[in-house]
């Protein structure tokens, strides 16, 4: 890092103490943990934002820290470990930290390759080496001032519906750790371990609505959330809440898909809603989490969305409905998810940075977050030259050979770098697609 990024960086961080009121003191539990906190500013993310042409905008804002691998949680090589992230946030006066945990073993089940480090076999080891750790830091008694949002595990369960048979998109990995309980075991053991500890709130994935929302998931889907609620120890008092759009692109709202009939034909027929009940995100999260509730999860369960790629804003973003002459035309030509497949979910070109982290944005919405960090990679576009057998090909751009029969090519951007890893085109791309603009 240059000399010029660590003090804007550091400028930045200042800016935002300034700002920032006084943080609250620890008076237990509360209903929602991201009312009047005041969240953690990744520093090592935020100096690469401000780096960037007009970065620093954004480079105040909080986002997750992702812990996706045993090595993550302890740093070294110049990655911040758990502890180190818990020491910043108290020396910014920040009281609420934001993590990720995204290291089951067979991860990734449902995708073209794994980047995961555990075989599916590995439950012993994900406890041991990854949760244990984890546990043990935030226990520690210098962090009883942090609430701290846990989201366990994002694409896992999911993967155990979408990606299983007879679905045409079921995967032998799948198979694997759905026979096997390691994503149900994981799961649920760390939903056990965290939920001892009195400042954490664990929230569990429930997709998003281009990956969950017809309506033959649903009880499904709410029978694997709880049963793995209720698995190593666990109940469901120890799910706080559920995440939807993890690191993924939905929209919030479908502004101008307004009518449900074009031309005698209702848009659930055309190409890109096919059938799917919901159009945006935030009518998904709201039948979802008032189904789980009915179904014996906490009955004040809020959601948390994550907005920072779904801005879809820019030259290309459509400012009214479509032409009725088709419903494909309607709905093609009036949705602000441009996305040329809703399955597609690697470094999408077109994509802006979305609604700024926001507590209690709307009812039973507990948090609009930036979990992903905006330009954060999803995957390399190209293999690596060593040879990577981790190589997704849904970061391909050129790649076209889907397992069902819907067209088009992937819509990842081109040069990205291997998952992880700072992409510098990503995030200008989002600082000018940004919806709102920055």
């Amino acid at each position: 890092m240059t000399p010029l990024a660590r003090l804007a960086a550091a400028l930045v961080t200042l800016a935002a103490a300034l700002v920032w009121s006084p943080p609250a003191q620890a008076v237990g539990r509360v209903d929602n943990p991201y009312a009047g906190a005041r969240p953690y500013v990744d520093p090592q993310w935020s100096a690469r934002a401000a780096a960037e042409p007009g970065g620093g905008a954004v480079a105040g804002e909080p986002t997750a820290v992702w812990l996706d691998g045993v090595a993550s949680v302890h740093g070294g090589h110049g990655r911040m470990g758990l502890r180190d992230h818990l020491d910043e946030a108290l020396r910014q006066g920040a009281d609420l930290v934001q993590l990720v945990l995204r290291n089951a073993p067979g991860r990734d089940c449902g995708w073209l390759s794994t980047n995961g480090e555990l075989a599916a076999d590995e439950l012993p080891r994900y406890r041991a080496e990854f949760v244990d750790p984890i546990v043990d830091v935030l226990a520690d008694p210098a962090y009883a001032g942090l609430r701290v949002v846990v989201v366990v595990e994002p694409n896992s369960l999911p993967f155990l519906v979408t990606h299983v048979l007879p679905e045409a998109d079921a995967t032998p990995r799948c198979e694997e750790v759905k026979a096997n309980g390691a994503y149900v075991g994981a799961v649920g053991y760390a939903l056990a371990r965290l939920g001892a500890i009195g400042t954490t709130y664990s929230y569990l994935d429930i997709g998003h609505h281009g990956s969950l929302g017809w309506s033959y998931y649903r009880e499904p889907f709410t029978a694997l959330l709880l049963k793995a609620a209720n698995t190593a120890g666990s109940t469901t008092a120890d799910v706080h809440g559920f995440v939807a759009n993890t690191a993924n692109y939905s929209v919030l709202r479908e502004e101008h898909i307004t009518k449900s009939t074009i031309a005698g034909q209702p848009i659930l027929q055309s190409r890109w809603v096919d059938w799917n009940p919901f159009i945006d995100e935030l009518s998904y999260a709201d039948a979802v989490r008032r189904h789980l509730v009915a179904a014996g999860f906490r009955a004040g369960a809020g959601v948390v969305v994550d907005t920072s790629r779904n801005g879809w804003g820019g030259p290309s973003r459509p400012t009214g409905p479509g032409w009725e002459l088709n419903v494909d035309t309607y709905v093609d030509g009036g949705r602000l998810d441009r996305r040329l497949r809703i399955g597609n979910w690697c470094n999408q070109v077109g994509a802006g940075l979305g609604e700024p982290p926001t507590a209690s944005p709307a009812p039973d919405v507990d948090a609009y977050a930036w979990l992903k960090p905006p330009g954060v990679s999803d995957g390399a576009s190209i293999p690596i030259p060593t040879g990577d057998e981790n190589f997704n090909r849904m970061c391909d751009p050129t790649y076209t050979g889907w397992p069902d029969s819907t067209p088009g090519p992937t819509g990842a951007r081109p040069d990205s770098p291997p998952a992880g890893q700072w992409d510098a085109g990503q995030f200008r791309d989002l600082l000018r697609n940004a919806h709102p603009p920055r």
